[in-house]
Protein backbone atom coordinates (compact mmCIF):
# COMPACT_ATOMS: atom_id res chain seq x y z
CA UNK A 1 0.00 0.00 0.00
CA UNK A 2 2.85 2.33 0.83
CA UNK A 3 4.49 1.40 -2.45
CA UNK A 4 1.28 2.16 -4.29
CA UNK A 5 1.02 5.59 -2.60
CA UNK A 6 4.62 6.37 -3.44
CA UNK A 7 4.05 5.31 -7.04
CA UNK A 8 0.98 7.58 -7.29
CA UNK A 9 2.93 10.52 -5.81
CA UNK A 10 5.88 9.99 -8.19
CA UNK A 11 3.50 9.61 -11.12
CA UNK A 12 1.70 12.84 -10.11
CA UNK A 13 5.01 14.70 -9.83
CA UNK A 14 6.10 13.48 -13.28
CA UNK A 15 2.79 14.56 -14.84
CA UNK A 16 3.09 17.93 -13.07
CA UNK A 17 6.65 18.41 -14.38
CA UNK A 18 5.61 17.49 -17.89
CA UNK A 19 2.67 19.87 -17.81
CA UNK A 20 4.64 22.75 -16.32
CA UNK A 21 7.46 22.11 -18.78
CA UNK A 22 5.23 22.54 -21.85
CA UNK A 23 4.45 26.26 -21.48
CA UNK A 24 8.15 27.00 -21.14
CA UNK A 25 8.78 25.43 -24.51
CA UNK A 26 6.02 27.59 -26.02
CA UNK A 27 7.48 30.71 -24.43
CA UNK A 28 10.89 29.81 -25.75
CA UNK A 29 9.50 29.72 -29.26
CA UNK A 30 7.90 33.19 -28.81
CA UNK A 31 10.90 34.85 -27.15
CA UNK A 32 13.02 35.43 -30.28
CA UNK A 33 10.18 37.33 -32.04
CA UNK A 34 9.56 39.43 -28.93
CA UNK A 35 13.28 40.18 -28.73
CA UNK A 36 13.31 41.05 -32.45
CA UNK A 37 10.41 43.48 -31.96
CA UNK A 38 12.11 45.06 -28.93
CA UNK A 39 15.39 45.32 -30.86
CA UNK A 40 13.66 46.89 -33.89
CA UNK A 41 11.82 49.40 -31.66
CA UNK A 42 15.04 50.30 -29.84
CA UNK A 43 16.87 50.68 -33.15
CA UNK A 44 14.12 52.93 -34.57
CA UNK A 45 14.17 55.07 -31.42
CA UNK A 46 17.97 55.37 -31.58
CA UNK A 47 17.76 56.42 -35.25
CA UNK A 48 15.09 59.03 -34.44
CA UNK A 49 17.21 60.47 -31.62
CA UNK A 50 20.29 60.54 -33.88
CA UNK A 51 18.35 62.38 -36.63
CA UNK A 52 17.02 64.92 -34.13
CA UNK A 53 20.53 65.48 -32.77
CA UNK A 54 21.92 65.87 -36.31
CA UNK A 55 19.19 68.36 -37.25
CA UNK A 56 19.83 70.38 -34.08
CA UNK A 57 23.59 70.44 -34.70
CA UNK A 58 23.00 71.48 -38.31
CA UNK A 59 20.67 74.29 -37.20
CA UNK A 60 23.20 75.47 -34.60
CA UNK A 61 26.01 75.44 -37.20
CA UNK A 62 23.84 77.41 -39.64
CA UNK A 63 23.00 79.94 -36.92
CA UNK A 64 26.71 80.36 -36.12
CA UNK A 65 27.44 80.91 -39.84
CA UNK A 66 24.78 83.60 -39.99
CA UNK A 67 25.97 85.26 -36.80
CA UNK A 68 29.59 85.37 -38.04
CA UNK A 69 28.50 87.67 -40.88
CA UNK A 70 26.32 90.01 -38.78
CA UNK A 71 27.28 93.55 -37.93
CA UNK A 72 25.02 95.36 -35.46
CA UNK A 73 24.04 98.95 -36.20
CA UNK A 74 21.54 101.53 -35.04
CA UNK A 75 19.12 102.87 -37.67
CA UNK A 76 17.12 106.06 -37.22
CA UNK A 77 13.41 105.29 -37.12
CA UNK A 78 13.90 101.62 -36.22
CA UNK A 79 13.58 100.53 -32.61
CA UNK A 80 16.43 98.43 -31.28
CA UNK A 81 19.48 97.21 -33.11
CA UNK A 82 19.44 95.95 -36.67
CA UNK A 83 22.04 93.79 -38.35
CA UNK A 84 23.89 93.95 -41.63
CA UNK A 85 24.67 90.54 -43.09
CA UNK A 86 27.28 89.82 -45.71
CA UNK A 87 25.17 86.81 -46.75
CA UNK A 88 22.26 88.93 -48.04
CA UNK A 89 23.26 90.71 -51.24
CA UNK A 90 21.97 93.96 -52.72
CA UNK A 91 20.28 94.19 -56.09
CA UNK A 92 20.45 97.20 -58.41
CA UNK A 93 18.04 99.00 -60.72
CA UNK A 94 18.18 100.89 -64.00
CA UNK A 95 17.62 104.66 -63.96
CA UNK A 96 14.01 105.53 -63.08
CA UNK A 97 13.02 101.81 -62.96
CA UNK A 98 11.90 99.40 -60.27
CA UNK A 99 11.76 96.17 -62.30
CA UNK A 100 13.95 93.28 -61.14
CA UNK A 101 16.72 92.89 -63.71
CA UNK A 102 17.35 89.37 -65.08
CA UNK A 103 20.88 89.42 -63.66
CA UNK A 104 19.55 90.12 -60.15
CA UNK A 105 17.11 87.19 -60.15
CA UNK A 106 19.92 84.80 -59.14
CA UNK A 107 20.89 87.09 -56.24
CA UNK A 108 17.31 87.16 -54.96
CA UNK A 109 17.11 83.38 -55.25
CA UNK A 110 20.26 83.08 -53.12
CA UNK A 111 18.84 85.55 -50.59
CA UNK A 112 15.58 83.56 -50.46
CA UNK A 113 17.47 80.29 -49.85
CA UNK A 114 19.39 81.90 -47.01
CA UNK A 115 16.17 83.22 -45.48
CA UNK A 116 14.54 79.78 -45.76
CA UNK A 117 17.55 78.32 -43.96
CA UNK A 118 16.96 80.73 -41.04
CA UNK A 119 13.17 80.76 -40.58
CA UNK A 120 13.24 82.97 -37.47
CA UNK A 121 15.10 85.81 -39.19
CA UNK A 122 13.04 88.88 -40.09
CA UNK A 123 14.27 91.39 -42.62
CA UNK A 124 13.62 94.86 -43.92
CA UNK A 125 14.16 95.70 -47.58
CA UNK A 126 15.34 99.28 -48.12
CA UNK A 127 14.69 101.03 -51.42
CA UNK A 128 17.33 103.58 -52.49
CA UNK A 129 17.69 106.03 -55.39
CA UNK A 130 20.38 108.23 -56.85
CA UNK A 131 20.34 111.99 -56.25
CA UNK A 132 18.52 112.93 -59.46
CA UNK A 133 14.83 113.80 -59.11
CA UNK A 134 12.87 115.44 -56.31
CA UNK A 135 12.84 114.07 -52.77
CA UNK A 136 9.15 113.11 -53.11
CA UNK A 137 9.69 111.35 -56.43
CA UNK A 138 12.74 109.44 -55.13
CA UNK A 139 10.91 108.35 -51.97
CA UNK A 140 8.07 106.96 -54.11
CA UNK A 141 10.53 105.26 -56.49
CA UNK A 142 12.51 103.80 -53.58
CA UNK A 143 9.28 102.41 -52.14
CA UNK A 144 8.44 100.72 -55.46
CA UNK A 145 11.95 99.24 -55.58
CA UNK A 146 11.68 97.90 -52.01
CA UNK A 147 8.23 96.47 -52.68
CA UNK A 148 9.19 94.80 -55.96
CA UNK A 149 12.13 93.15 -54.15
CA UNK A 150 9.90 92.12 -51.24
CA UNK A 151 7.26 90.68 -53.59
CA UNK A 152 9.88 88.73 -55.51
CA UNK A 153 11.20 87.18 -52.28
CA UNK A 154 7.62 86.26 -51.33
CA UNK A 155 7.15 84.63 -54.74
CA UNK A 156 10.22 82.51 -53.95
CA UNK A 157 8.61 81.19 -50.77
CA UNK A 158 9.68 83.63 -48.05
CA UNK A 159 6.80 84.35 -45.67
CA UNK A 160 5.41 87.91 -46.06
CA UNK A 161 5.25 88.26 -42.25
CA UNK A 162 9.04 88.13 -42.17
CA UNK A 163 9.60 91.04 -44.58
CA UNK A 164 9.00 94.75 -44.13
CA UNK A 165 10.00 97.48 -46.56
CA UNK A 166 10.99 101.12 -46.39
CA UNK A 167 12.15 103.80 -48.81
CA UNK A 168 15.06 106.10 -48.13
CA UNK A 169 14.92 107.72 -51.54
CA UNK A 170 18.21 109.56 -52.07
CA UNK A 171 18.84 110.11 -48.34
CA UNK A 172 21.38 107.32 -47.78
CA UNK A 173 23.67 107.03 -50.81
CA UNK A 174 26.12 104.14 -50.85
CA UNK A 175 28.48 106.28 -52.94
CA UNK A 176 28.39 110.06 -52.32
CA UNK A 177 29.83 110.83 -55.77
CA UNK A 178 28.03 112.73 -58.55
CA UNK A 179 28.80 110.47 -61.51
CA UNK A 180 26.97 107.75 -63.43
CA UNK A 181 29.14 105.17 -61.65
CA UNK A 182 28.11 106.49 -58.21
CA UNK A 183 24.46 106.80 -59.20
CA UNK A 184 24.40 103.18 -60.42
CA UNK A 185 25.61 102.02 -56.98
CA UNK A 186 22.93 104.07 -55.24
CA UNK A 187 19.96 102.69 -57.23
CA UNK A 188 19.54 99.59 -55.09
CA UNK A 189 17.47 97.47 -52.76
CA UNK A 190 19.41 96.72 -49.58
CA UNK A 191 18.36 94.08 -47.02
CA UNK A 192 18.96 94.29 -43.28
CA UNK A 193 18.03 91.88 -40.51
CA UNK A 194 15.62 93.33 -37.97
CA UNK A 195 15.14 90.29 -35.71
CA UNK A 196 16.71 86.86 -35.35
Amino acid sequence: MVKKSISIIIFSICIGLILTGCPKKTLMKEEPSVKKEETAAAKAEAERIAKEREAKLSEEAAKKDLEKGLVAKKEPGIEGVVFESSLLKDIYFEFDKYDIRPGDVAILKQNAEILKKYPKVKIQVEGHCDERGTNEYNLALGERRANSTKNYLISLGVSPERISSISYGEEKPLDPGHSEEAWAKNRRAHTIITAK
